[in-house]
């Protein structure tokens, strides 16, 4: 199959919508609200759908990998943002490197995880 693909952009879900809503904004992500339980949520051209929704096993199971620039600024700025105070649920782990790389990792408040990481 040939075709140009223009983006990817996957669906999580929220135990508390309103908590993760606001937990993506302070992320640093920009919120599309497109109904009453779902909001689009962008960085530049990447983005992924937040939904009203919560099955423990398909949030337990859910990972998200983003690859940045450089890990080292991107922890920086995680750390300042102080996630982890501000909402409880939230776990930051260092970096970690990798034979590929290296990543940090972000659980938000549902339990999904979060991988930021730059390739070699």
């Amino acid at each position: 199959m040939k075709h140009k693909a223009i983006s990817i952009r996957p669906f999580i879900g929220a135990k508390n919508f309103e908590v993760s809503r606001s937990f993506y904004r302070d992320l640093g992500f920009e919120e599309s609200i497109l109904s009453p339980n779902m909001s689009y949520f962008k960085t530049e051209c990447l983005g992924f759908y937040l939904q009203d929704a919560y099955v423990q096993d398909w949030i337990d199971n859910s990972m998200i990998f983003l690859e940045v620039e450089d890990v080292d600024n991107y922890w920086k700025e995680l750390l300042v943002l102080d996630l982890t105070t501000k909402y409880k649920q939230v776990k930051l782990s260092p970096i970690r490197e990798k034979d590929w790389g290296r990543e940090c990792f972000l659980h938000d408040p549902s339990g999904i995880l979060w991988h930021f990481g730059e390739f070699l």
